[in-house]
């Protein structure tokens, strides 16, 4: 396994992937809409991987859903750094990082271009559960701490 480490720029959010390729055998997958555009987000995961992802305070967390309202997107709120997405389906939760908050020295490859707002509801879920981290822990959050809002773009 490979471990990449990262997080936001003030540390409040940090992250550790473990993966089983090395990082330059991922290409980021940059989605297209509005809303991951304008954080120039690309995403990596490997549902073979894990994720971690610990917060200090919780208070400056935001998720934010968009479009079909089916993942959430976690933001700091200290440096507005977009941290990556998650959904829960069947109690079991999924979660892709944006490559961005990485640590500097990870090269991960050349990002892809997709279009997940072009697929439906199950196409989407569908595809999150096969390319997503199916291991995913989330430390320093409390249930109900994080509030999440809709963002309109």
């Amino acid at each position: 396994m490979h471990t990449v480490s990262g997080g936001c720029h003030c540390g409040n959010i940090g992250v550790t992937l473990r993966l089983p390729r090395p990082p330059n055998k991922y290409q980021p997958r940059a989605c297209d809409c509005d809303f991951c555009s304008r954080y120039d987000a690309a995403y990596v995961s490997d549902a073979q991987g894990s994720l971690a992802i610990e917060i200090e305070d919780a208070s400056a967390v935001e998720n934010f859903t968009q479009g079909d309202q089916l993942a959430q997107f976690m933001i700091c709120r200290k440096c507005a750094v977009l941290i990556g997405a998650h959904f829960r389906v069947a109690g079991r939760l999924y979660a892709a990082v944006n490559a961005r908050v990485a640590d500097a020295s990870v090269d991960f490859g050349e990002p892809l271009v997709v279009s997940p707002k072009k697929l439906s509801a199950p196409e989407k879920q569908q595809r999150w559960q096969s390319l997503w981290f199916a291991d995913v822990r989330i430390t320093g959050l409390t249930a109900g701490t994080v509030p999440t809002r809709l963002a309109r773009y």
